[in-house]
């Protein structure tokens, strides 16, 4: 999996992983959570790339930008 394939990919399926969330679950989204749901769901390819800073940092990174909670870094 390339790294920008992945990013295209995880930053669509946050919204798609949102978009079933309960409301009290939107006050803290988890990336634990999401990422759970991605690799039950079978797109856990999207969470294996090469990076530098490893592939789970830039998954959250990405998922924390998509979903607005990034001043929580």
């Amino acid at each position: 999996m390339k790294k920008d394939e992945a990013e295209k990919a995880i930053r669509g399926l946050c919204h798609e992983w949102k978009a079933q969330l309960e409301p009290a679950q939107l006050e803290h989204p988890s990336f634990t959570s999401f990422e759970a749901w991605v690799r039950a769901k079978g797109y856990g390819q999207y969470l294996e790339f090469r990076s530098r800073m490893g592939a789970g940092y830039n998954a959250e990174l990405w998922f924390d930008q998509e979903l607005r909670q990034v001043w929580r870094r």
